[in-house]
């Protein structure tokens, strides 16, 4: 059974980027791996971008069951038991793998979206989720997890702009996304170590320069390389 690489020197870094709907994750994921690809080319290291769910074939293949459809087709225990199935295979095709050549990874959501999204936006509970977390992870964390922070009214009509057809849960309702933000909020009160909140009510190239600066600042990179 594949598990997760031992920390050493070698072992590359795992960056996470969570938020709710509309936060902007994907953009300024694209723009930190830019980056982040400049000061890892002086030390001869590779960047791997992912997401989840998905990141592998198999993981692709669970992604189509939770982010389209009616919101109400799964109870909450079972979207978590989906997001932790393809969580697993992502780790041992695609993450582990990476880590253990030396590679930096950075993904698109990971663990705290299952439980934002499912243990507190459905009201699941931290308990059920973290015995899930467990069991596919083991001890294995994030090096730094960057929570990008929006207004929830102004991030669900950024999200409706953007006319994407993976919208099955910027379509529930109100209460939920509010669930969700607190959430997240309330994760990363609990591991300030880990996770950095970065105010994402802004523009792009202001949200960029927020995110380089922890990053930077965390992982001891360059400053001054956010174009």
């Amino acid at each position: 059974m594949l598990t997760a690489p031992a920390p050493s020197a070698k072992r590359g870094r795992f960056i996470t980027l969570e938020g709710g709907e509309g936060a902007g994750k994907s953009t300024q994921l694209r723009r930190l791996a830019d980056s982040l690809r400049v000061s890892l080319r002086a030390r001869d290291v590779e960047l791997v971008t992912t997401r989840e769910p998905g990141g592998s074939p198999g993981a692709e293949e669970i992604r189509g069951l939770l982010v389209t459809g009616e919101t109400g087709r799964w109870s909450a225990t079972t979207e978590a038991l989906l997001h932790t199935a393809a969580r697993r295979d992502h780790l041992e095709r695609t993450v582990w793998p990476a880590l253990e050549t030396g590679s930096w990874v950075l993904c698109d959501r990971f663990f705290d979206s299952t439980m934002a999204y499912q243990g507190y936006g459905l009201g699941l509970g931290r308990d059920l989720v973290e015995t899930l977390q467990t069991a596919a992870l083991g001890g294995f964390r994030p090096d730094l997890t960057l929570i990008l922070d929006i207004d929830v009214e102004t991030g669900l009509r950024r999200a409706v702009a953007r006319h994407g057809g993976e919208d099955r849960y910027e379509r529930m309702d109100i209460g939920f996304h509010q669930r969700l933000r607190d959430g997240f909020l309330d994760i990363a009160r609990q591991e300030p170590e880990r996770c950095a909140v970065v105010d994402a009510d802004a523009d792009l190239d202001t949200v960029q320069a927020r995110i380089w600066d922890t990053v930077a600042g965390r992982l001891g990179l360059a400053q001054g390389q956010t174009s």
